[in-house]
């Protein structure tokens, strides 16, 4: 005679598999700041540090590596190599140690040095990333660790240079999306691309003003980096706008004199 399981084992039977691979959560390496944005002139050196924060309870084992990175309006990101883009500084970078074990509960640094070339067509603003990522418990740790599943993650940390105060930020409208459902929040997304040679790092905000040329309110949005050849979405919440036509005036200051502006008709 065949014999069947009774199934009121199996969640019993899942649930003792979850407590057994069970993630310790809060562990791992974590760093500290993820961007150092430092002025220089051709010839001239300077130098950095990274912190690391190791929050587990056994050594970690890390790598640093380099990459150049582009990111853009519609939440895709590039990794490339490093020293391929135009804009890129990692050529420009050393760093040490390029592997390294973090003590329990403890922390170290990784330093780095950027030497900027003593090149007078150098102009606004050059990047690229440290990445720092796990590699995993250390061979020590592996022979008093349980049997378990952890997360494994890495940091990007960027390493920004600008020459002196050379080049231009130029922010480009590249589009604009009215997101309006019955009973939900109306949202005006905004694309931006930078065009120029420096960064812009802007406050984004939308003045709605009704048929009428009354003012209806002020939407603002964050302020977000833009490095040149590079673009972002601006996201304003425009919260219980009553239905119908309007003309929005959209705002992007950087702070400086240069402050962008573009008038859109919106209807929902």
């Amino acid at each position: 005679m065949q014999t069947t399981k009774p199934t009121w084992l199996l969640p019993i039977l899942f649930a003792a598999l979850i407590l057994l691979l069970s993630q310790r959560s809060g562990a791992g390496v974590t760093v500290g700041l993820l961007t150092d944005e430092k002025e220089a002139y051709p010839g001239e050196t300077y130098q950095g540090t990274i912190s690391l924060t190791n929050n587990d309870s056994l050594p970690q084992e890390v790598i640093i590596y380099q990459t150049d990175y582009l990111f853009f309006s519609d939440g895709s990101n590039q990794f490339g190599e490093a020293g391929k883009l135009e804009r890129s500084n990692a050529a420009w970078i050393t760093f040490s140690p390029n592997q390294l074990e973090v003590p329990p509960h403890q922390g170290s640094r990784v330093s780095y040095e950027v030497k900027v070339p003593n090149d007078s067509t150098l102009v606004g603003t050059y990047w690229s990333m440290l990445m720092v990522e796990e590699v995993g418990l250390s061979l020590d740790s592996l022979s008093n660790m349980q049997v378990g599943i952890r997360q494994v993650v890495r940091y990007g940390f960027q390493c920004v240079t600008h020459i002196g105060s050379t080049g231009h930020h130029q922010l480009s409208f590249t589009g604009t999306r009215l997101i309006a459902e019955e009973s939900a929040k109306k949202e005006l997304e905004v694309d931006v691309a930078n065009i120029g040679e420096r960064w812009a790092v802007p406050s984004a905000w939308v003045e709605l003003y009704d048929s009428d040329g009354h003012h209806v309110g002020r939407f603002e949005s964050e302020r977000k980096r833009i490095f040149p050849g590079t673009s972002v979405r601006f996201q304003m919440d425009l919260g219980d706008t009553p239905s119908g036509k309007y003309k929005a005036l959209i705002v992007l200051d950087n702070g400086d004199q240069n402050v962008f502006g573009a008038k859109y008709d919106l209807e929902f």
